[in-house]
């Protein structure tokens, strides 16, 4: 990253940075990437109600969750564009695809409550790390507290990613590649309503991809086909899942339509099927 412009891409990103508090358990960070309020943050920081945003000008303002996606650990939540007639600072989302080991980076957050910090470090890796499921992290040395949750990781091509834990000594963060997804398709997702994660599961002697259903939303859907906390959903029409992309591509959807979902329950001997007529709010996987 060039030492010319590095101070001022660093205030740009601590304008366009939010505190984000959720009901009484704590705060982390967010990144406003729409003039009109809109703000990207984790799935673990926005579990909880009430939820409220802290600018850094000190103003507050009440936030709206619109998606929350545990699969990515992603978040969508909606602010007012506008404050004292003044339009909110935003960060410019840049593609992770680009990002190289060893590329400098910087993360800006509300570590430990100091608001704006800023730390730096380099990229250690990139891709899917053992024990942390299918999907692709971004890995640098950059040094993370609680309160950097939800806030950006960025180059000098922009938001790359979004902080979300610390795994040994590096910390991870989502490609910003999966939010622009998230922000582009996200909405338009089949309502389900589960919160499943990722499990492995054994079928005719070949490891399979499975997705442990672990809440399952009042009247939605999934609800009303009877699938149950525990179940375990392998495919859809007959296809396996290969990856947690086949899930969501499933559940996408122009308007109501059915699908067959194969699952296993119980003592897992046979696989199941079940018709479900999906909706059109968002789904919440995990």
């Amino acid at each position: 990253m060039a030492i010319e412009g590095f101070g001022d891409l660093v205030e740009r990103l601590r304008r366009a940075t939010v505190e984000v508090r959720a009901g009484s358990r704590g705060q982390g960070s967010g990144i406003i990437v729409k003039a009109d309020g809109v703000i990207v943050t984790n799935a673990h920081v926005a579990a909880v109600k009430p939820l409220e945003v802290h600018l850094w000008d000190g103003s507050r303002l009440a936030a709206n969750l619109q998606l929350r996606d545990v699969s990515r650990d992603l978040a969508i939540l909606q602010v007012s564009g506008q404050v004292s007639g003044r339009e909110l600072p935003t960060a410019k989302l840049g593609d992770s695809d680009e990002l190289r080991i060893g590329q400098a980076v910087i993360a800006i957050g509300n570590p430990l409550g100091f608001i704006g910090g800023m730390t730096t470090g380099v990229v250690r890796g990139i891709g899917t790390i053992p024990g942390f499921g299918p999907r692709s992290w971004i890995q640098t040395d950059v040094r993370l507290a609680p309160g950097n949750s939800g806030g950006p990781l960025a180059s000098a091509a922009g938001v790359i990613g979004i902080n979300t834990m610390v795994a040994g000594r590096y910390g991870l963060a989502v490609p910003s590649n999966s939010v622009s997804h998230l922000l582009e398709r996200g909405i338009s997702r089949g309502m389900l309503g589960v919160t499943v994660r990722p499990a492995s599961v054994r079928l005719m002697s070949k490891g399979h991809l499975g997705l442990l259903i672990l809440e399952v939303e009042d009247s939605s859907p999934a609800d009303r086909a009877s699938l149950m906390i525990g179940d375990i959903l392998i495919g859809v029409d007959g296809d396996y899942f290969r990856a947690l992309e086949d899930f969501e591509q499933a559940l996408e959807s122009t308007g109501e339509r059915l699908i067959r979902l194969n699952f296993l329950r119980g003592d897992r001997s046979h696989i199941r099927t079940v018709a479900v007529r999906l909706g059109m709010e968002p789904t919440v996987a995990a």
